[in-house]
């Protein structure tokens, strides 16, 4: 019991001094964290939402959907490209002193939700500017897929963390496919743009299908059915499961490598 406390202790001093770091030298500091995700969204809603929004339905919502959905992806972003880098980042305490490396991961994806943490304020200031209440099933529902992209961001730093240790072309390589995952994402349109014969393999991706069916949710209180629900849980948990035989595998060679 003793050595949870200290490693949830330990986790907790390394994602605070990752979080401080981070902005310390800039001039506005940690409104970095929320202006990056809003001149995003400022430039995006100005483009799109004459485009997909037309004076038609859900013309006064596209801005509510797009804010929520590039949060979430930012977050996701965010995460994934910190805890793929975390242990190269603390190079010393990896290879100087015995820490758990599977603290300095989490530490480096907790600095990621402490971001999102703080762009939910901005989510509900929106929200509060349009005048706009979600039920009380799609806030859950945000809520519990929320969680859903920790665990993918998690599952993703446990198998590239100590691969990116020796392969550093991954970096590059994830910077592209964010780039591609953006726009292969329901974001900045919805899903009914695209063919239906083609939603069901879209959904299979769990980004693509938290981002829709929180838009839907938050927006239409429109839920998921029960399988897809299992589909999505089954994948997201599989994956969790196949990133911790990952990271037992490759683990033990990273002071090694570096």
């Amino acid at each position: 019991m003793k050595a949870h406390e200290n490693y949830r202790e330990l986790i907790w001093m390394l994602a605070k001094t990752d979080f401080k770091l981070r902005y310390h030298d800039s001039v506005l500091g940690y409104l970095w964290a929320l202006l990056k995700p809003l001149l995003t969204f400022a430039v995006l809603n100005f483009v799109f939402s004459s485009v997909f929004n037309p004076r038609g339905t859900g013309a006064d919502t596209y801005s509510l959907q797009l804010l929520v959905s590039l949060m979430m992806f930012y977050f996701f972003s965010e995460g994934t490209s910190a805890g793929m880098s975390s242990l190269m980042s603390k190079a010393q305490l990896v290879t100087k002193i015995y820490v758990p490396r599977w603290t300095i991961i989490i530490a480096s994806t907790i600095n990621a939700t402490l971001i999102f943490l703080m762009n939910l304020l901005v989510i509900v200031f929106f929200f509060a500017v349009k005048g706009f209440v979600p039920s009380i099933p799609a806030i859950l529902m945000f809520l519990l897929f929320s969680i859903c992209i920790y665990i993918i961001v998690l599952s993703f730093s446990l198998i590239t963390a100590p691969l990116y240790v020796k392969f550093r072309d991954l970096a590059m390589i994830w910077e592209v496919l964010l780039m591609i995952i953006l726009y292969a994402t329901p974001i900045i349109y919805p899903l009914s743009t695209l063919p239906v014969a083609y939603h069901q393999f879209i959904l299979l991706n769990p980004l693509a299908f938290i981002i829709h069916f929180t838009k839907e949710s938050l927006i239409n209180n429109h839920f998921a059915t029960m399988p897809q629900y299992a589909v999505f849980m089954t994948i997201v948990f599989g994956v969790f499961a196949i990133s911790i035989w990952s990271y037992r595998k490759f683990i033990p060679r990273v002071a090694e490598d570096m």
